[in-house]
């Protein structure tokens, strides 16, 4: 009783009864003698009627003289009666005819107490009557007739709003269970994501505001699977990048342990580095978490962009001069100042140099741009190294994610660089684009766009 098909498929069948009901009441009445003449004489009755008009015409002319000529003139106000097959007869205070809707028929006036009569007064005397009622031509029922033809009708009417309300009540079952069909398979879908089984979708179809739930439905399991299944390899990914570190740290004191190394400043040095390869990590994936949560700290005050490429640079410069590769850099002139927090542009362009610089090979460049228009400041940093595959470009920026199948730190890191770098810029109101030809020497482009914010949206970022 409480589910919602059966709700509406009883809210049909009451709407079609309830009009069934009042249809067959209305025709039991108006089937009964005298209810038309009723009905119609409350119409005569009603303000500016045909009964204020003739007692009008009675006080303007002293009298009902002229009014057939003037009545035949004004029919179409008063033919609903003779439209229904009755005959309207206005007489006066002794009987005598003054109008007559059917002048070929002769009333008999012993037979106007069967009639509907209305009585016309002025100042508080009847000087006239409308008679409304059946011509005399028409056939009288007997009484035993009138009541066959009565009980005919009442079974018809009954037998019509019996099949009408069994007609409405399936039908209604049927619209009812039609709606409510998307609904269930719905809820059969949340129930069956909320056992895991992320990869459920429901068939799109019904009303539109139904299609449109299905659709944000399935938007929000491929959502959830997408979702699931980054969680899955994030846990993975963290999983291996730990075990790498510590099993080296485990082995080597292991073997320090049983003698087989001995116990100096180089094994000391080896452990130290696996140390901080896991504290880099573990500093990176707090970062990201930060990033998640809107936890990351901004310390927002203008920045010269071009100082913090030049220091930037002239820290890579003596490894880039080590590994072959020359750095340069195509500064626009009269920068503006951006409102940013410089540490973590600094990390950025750090990033960015150091990803470029490991898919460098020796003899390569590595070109850092500086432009600006009214609203937005970019920077771009342009390498000449192996670039990245067409199929991998989707993905460059995902935690974990190596161009690299190989997973070699020395030239993958631990994936989290370029996420960290998205996430930062995204919290500056900015983004990062890259493309590349996937082709060797051509190498690629990673673009950031940052807006240019006044002193005023640095006050309002700081409350």
């Amino acid at each position: 009783m409480n589910r919602l098909w059966v709700r509406m498929s009883i809210a049909f069948s009451a709407v079609v009864a309830l009009w069934v009901i009042v249809i067959v009441i209305s025709s039991l009445l108006v089937a009964q003698s005298g209810i038309r003449e009723s009905i119609i004489m409350q119409e005569y009755q009603a303000p500016n009627g045909l009964v204020d008009s003739l007692q009008d015409y009675y006080r303007t002319h002293n009298g009902w003289e002229g009014l057939d000529t003037a009545l035949i003139g004004r029919s179409e106000e008063f033919a609903i009666g003779p439209r229904l097959g009755l005959i309207l007869a206005i007489t006066d205070e002794n009987n005598h005819i003054l109008y007559n809707s059917s002048p070929n028929t002769i009333i008999d006036f012993s037979s106007l107490a069967s009639w509907s009569s209305v009585p016309l007064r002025i100042d508080d005397e009847t000087h006239g009557y409308i008679h409304l009622g059946t011509p005399p031509s028409q056939p009288k029922l007997r009484p035993d007739q009138t009541r066959f033809v009565m009980e005919g009708l009442s079974t018809a009417l009954l037998v019509m709003g019996v099949t009408g309300g069994i007609i409405g009540l399936i039908f209604g079952v049927f619209v009812s269970r039609s709606l409510t069909a998307p609904l269930q398979r719905l809820a059969d879908a949340a129930r069956a994501i909320g056992a895991q089984n992320l990869s459920r979708r429901v068939k799109v179809e019904g009303t539109v505001e139904v299609k449109d739930m299905a659709n944000a439905f399935n938007e929000m399991a491929a959502a959830l699977e997408q979702t699931e299944s980054l969680r899955r390899n994030l846990v993975a990914d963290v999983a291996h990048e730990l075990r790498t570190p510590l099993t080296v740290l485990q082995g080597n004191l292991l073997a320090i342990l049983d003698e087989v190394y001995p116990m100096n400043n180089i094994e000391v040095a080896r452990l130290y580095d696996q140390t901080r390869l896991l504290s880099r990590l573990v500093e990176d994936l707090h970062e990201l978490s930060q990033a998640d949560a809107n936890q990351l700290k901004l310390d927002l005050h203008p920045v010269q962009v071009d100082d913090l490429v030049n220091t930037t640079v002239a820290k890579f410069a003596p490894l880039a001069e080590a590994e072959g590769v020359m750095l340069n850099i195509d500064m626009a002139p009269n920068l503006p100042l951006l409102i940013a927090d410089s540490g973590r542009l600094s990390q950025v362009l750090h990033n960015l140099l150091n990803n470029a610089l490991v898919h460098t090979l020796k003899g390569g460049e590595i070109t850092i741009r500086t432009s600006y228009d009214a609203s937005n400041l970019q920077l771009s940093v342009n390498d000449t190294g192996e670039g990245i595959a067409s199929e991998n470009l989707p993905y460059i920026f995902n935690r974990f994610y190596r161009a690299d199948s190989s997973r070699n730190r020395n030239t993958g890191g631990t994936g989290l660089g370029l996420a960290i770098v998205k996430a930062i810029i995204e919290m500056h109101g900015g983004h990062i684009t890259v493309t590349s030809e996937g082709k060797s020497g051509k190498g690629s482009t990673f673009t950031v766009e940052f807006p240019i914010r006044t002193a005023a949206s640095l006050k309002l970022a700081h409350g």
